[in-house]
Formats: C-alpha cells, sequence, structure tokens
C-alpha cells in the first residue's frame, strides 16, 4: 500500500486551507501520514511559534484528515531528543495526535543518536503513559537502527518504518530485511509468511538493482557472504552438521551457504566448491591438493577467488586433463589517448589478435579508455564464433590495490561483473600492470560465458 507523506498544517493557517493537507486529502490513499513537532526546541526556534500553537497544528491536522476519511499515522518528528529535553511536552504531542484520532503515533529517532536500551526505555514509558498505538522510526547515525526498532518492538511498538536495505539519507535508516528476518526468526512474531520470508534474499537484490547500487554481500541474512564459509574448519563442520556455524537456515530467508576458496582453505573446502559448481567431475585427494596449492600460490601473487567465482571455476576446469580454452591471445597492444576535456573522457585504441579454432582473428576498436577498448576488441573477435556473447555485458568494474607500500608500481586486483540477462558472474585479474590485470578478468568472463 502506498501511503503519501506531508507535514501537519503550517503556523495561523486554517486546516482545511492548507496546501501541503488538500494535497494528501486529494491522494487516492486509504491511509496518510503526517510528520509534526515534538521536540520543544524546534517547536520554538525552527516554526518559531509556541507550544501550544504547535498543540493546535497537530490536533486540527489530524483531525481534518480524519474527517475526510483518511486514516492518519503521525510521525512525531525528533521525539526521542524532546523527550530528554522535556518529556512531559514530548508525551503532550503523543496525547493530541492520539486524541484527534492518530492510529499511529511513530516516535521518530530523527537523529539517529539514541541507542536501543534508552529507545526501548522511552517507548516503554510511553506506552504506559499514554496508551497510544506506537510505531518506531529509526536512523542508523550510531549504527544501531535495526537493533533500536527490534527494542521497541519488544517494548510495546507494533509498527516499524524503514527501508529495503537501509537506503536513506546520513547512514540510512533501520533495514526492513533485517527487521523483518529478526522478528519472524528470533523473536516469534510472524511478521511474514513463510513464503514471504522466504523472498527476503531476491527483494533486497532487486531493490539494489533498482536503485544501481551494488547489494552488500556482508548484508546479514541475505548477503552474499552472510552464510559464506572460508577457515578449513568452518568448512568441515558446517559439511557434518550445517548449523555448527550458521544461525539459521539460510534457505528460509531464500540464501544458500557458499564456501570460500581462500589461502585459509583446506582440501575439505576445495572439494566442497568443485561439488557445489556441478562440473560434474570428483578429484582425486592429489588432485585436490595440486589446486589447492595453486590456488594459494595465485593468491600471493594479488589474486582473490572469494568474490570471483567464476574464475575459479576455470581454474578448476583448466587443472582437468583434456581442457580446451575456447579462445587464445596471439597478441595485443593497447594504447591510451589524450584527455579530451570538451567530452571529458579519456580515449584508448586497443587491437588484439587471438586463435579461435586453429584460426587467428584480429579485430581493433577505440574506446572510453583503453579498458573499454579491449573489451570491444575482444568481443568483436569473438562474437562471429560464439553468437551468445552479443548478450554479455560488464556491471561492475573495479579495482583494488594489493599493496599501497609499492605505490604506482603496485600490484592491482580487477574484479569484474558481468551478466547476459539471465546470469550474472564474477572474474579476477591481477598483475602490477593494470591493463594486464583487467585483460585476465575480461577474458575469464566471456570464456566462462562460452563454457559455463
Amino acid at each position: 500500500m502506498l501511503t503519501p507523506f506531508g507535514s501537519t498544517r503550517r503556523t495561523r493557517v486554517e486546516a482545511a486551507g492548507d496546501s501541503n493537507l488538500l494535497a494528501l486529502v486529494e491522494s487516492c490513499a486509504p491511509v496518510v501520514t503526517v510528520v509534526g513537532k515534538s521536540w520543544d526546541l524546534h517547536v520554538t526556534r525552527v516554526l518559531e511559534t509556541s507550544l501550544d500553537e504547535n498543540l493546535n497544528m497537530v490536533r486540527d491536522s489530524v483531525r481534518f484528515l480524519r474527517g475526510k476519511g483518511k486514516r492518519v499515522f503521525f510521525d512525531a518528528e525528533h521525539f526521542f531528543d524532546g523527550f530528554r529535553a522535556n518529556p512531559r511536552y514530548a508525551v503532550e504531542v503523543v496525547l493530541a495526535a492520539a486524541e484527534a484520532g492518530a492510529e499511529h503515533i511513530v516516535l521518530c529517532d530523527t537523529n539517529g543518536g539514541t541507542l536501543p536500551e534508552e529507545v526501548a526505555r522511552i517507548v516503554s514509558a510511553v506506552k504506559y503513559d499514554t496508551g497510544a498505538r506506537l510505531g518506531i522510526h529509526t536512523h542508523n547515525d550510531t549504527d544501531t537502527a535495526v537493533a533500536s526498532a527490534l527494542a521497541a518492538v519488544r517494548a510495546g511498538a507494533t509498527q516499524v518504518q524503514g527501508t529495503i536495505n537501509g537506503y536513506g539519507e546520513r547512514c540510512g535508516n533501520a533495514n526492513l530485511i533485517s527487521v523483518a528476518a529478526a522478528m519472524s526468526l528470533k523473536m516469534g512474531i510472524r511478521s511474514l509468511s513463510d513464503a514471504q520470508l522466504g523472498n527476503l534474499t531476491q527483494v533486497s537484490r532487486y531493490v539494489a538493482e533498482i536503485a544501481n547500487i551494488p547489494h552488500a554481500p556482508s548484508q546479514p541474512y541475505v548477503g552474499a557472504s552472510a552464510f559464506a564459509h572460508k577457515g578449513g574448519l568452518h568448512v568441515a563442520a558446517v559439511a557434518k552438521v550445517k548449523e555448527s556455524y550458521e544461525h539459521i537456515r539460510p534457505e528460509l530467508v531464500g540464501n544458500a551457504n557458499r564456501v570460500l576458496v581462500s589461502e585459509l582453505s583446506g582440501r575439505g573446502n576445495i572439494l566442497r566448491k568443485v561439488q557445489d559448481l556441478g562440473l560434474g567431475v570428483t578429484l582425486t585427494p592429489d588432485q585436490a591438493a595440486k589446486l589447492l596449492e595453486r590456488v594459494k600460490e595465485l593468491e600471493s601473487r594479488g589474486f582473490q577467488y572469494e568474490g570471483a567465482e567464476a574464475s575459479f571455476d576455470l581454474l578448476v576446469r583448466r587443472s582437468l586433463p583434456g581442457y580446451e580454452a575456447p579462445f587464445v591471445l596471439a597478441r595485443t597492444a593497447v594504447s591510451s589517448g589524450q584527455w579530451v576535456r570538451a567530452k571529458k573522457q579519456a580515449l584508448g585504441k586497443a587491437e588484439i589478435t587471438v586463435e579461435v579454432g586453429g584460426k587467428k582473428v584480429s579485430s581493433s576498436a577505440a574506446g572510453n579508455g583503453p579498458v573499454n577498448a579491449l573489451d570491444t576488441a575482444l568481443r568483436q573477435a569473438l562474437v562471429q564464433s560464439y553468437p551468445a556473447l552479443s548478450a554479455v555485458r560488464l556491471t561492475d568494474y573495479k579495482v583494488r590495490v594489493v599493496d599501497e607500500r609499492h605505490g604506482t608500481a603496485a600490484v592491482v586486483r580487477v574484479l569484474i561483473e558481468s551478466t547476459d540477462g539471465e546470469r550474472t558472474w564474477r572474474t579476477v585479474g591481477a598483475s602490477a600492470n593494470i591493463i594486464e590485470a583487467s585483460w585476465m578478468a575480461l577474458a575469464d568472463s566471456l570464456e566462462w560465458a562460452i563454457r559455463a
């Protein structure tokens, strides 16, 4: 349900003549939300009106909207700061809204500076003093927005405001994904059905895609790393008893556990990872040991496979007898042109020759920088042999300095994310030469698309 949002009437203006309230009335939404001041500091120094007039503004606005058939939620802005400064007045604002017919009075920690214990204490006190139906609205400026929202629910709040993935101004808002999961799975409050709960990961990633913000792998419950296991002891334990290193079954929120391959890995990680990839092969202990040594050797040179599982997939395939690469680089020449100030771009040019099916294919391309030119040239050389590559596009390109102590001579790690519209995969390259590192990640991306 969409809910329009507006403020109480302006000072010295009748509710029936306030343009903001009239816009709320004209909306088709059956529920509206109005925000009003509950901190005396804001009333006297920001609104520059009296405490009594502010109470009248709250009453008039809620009554007017209720008289027009609207259900009203009232957001008591800066409530927790206001309660600390003048608890009697803050409670009077809540009572004014409740008596005028507000369905819920939402206590807002607008500055995000209140810690969970204090949130719980104040919510409990307001609930006791007013008997009103309360909601909670927290910001994440102290990194406790979710904890404070849950504490408020424990103390009697029955409505939670927040955002998907915690997106919001400054440090963000309470993450509704985490709040809903915790309430359902930890607190015994069934805010979602089992089916809805199982869609949390999909919803979280969909909103991130729409917002054009990379989905945080470390996000609780739904992040790619939320149920990822790295150390060999962890993996061995999870293989025997899943819950030994998982606080919930990841499937409950639509996620899945993952085994990471890194310098902390043991042979068990390698064997489990190969099984998860579904390659249809079984490595011998000796093959797993050799592959593990290869991974560690590459990671010592700057590679990292935790976020580049497509590159690890290819590493496994290449270690198996009889694997043939779909293309091999024979020659490349990449150059950077001048910075074009008018177009705000750096021109680049790439010329490559690759061997495909025993034949040499050459291609050249210009681009917005040398990496873009290299990507374009490689696709041009391969698309005739592999038409499906025309659907592949890069969605993310990241460069990380592996050891900043070496300055501009440092090894860099390039991570690339690609998609064909149905699948998304990540590849890695590492070198002291950023063009070479980019080539490695690009080549892996297209080779995986061909072979997977």
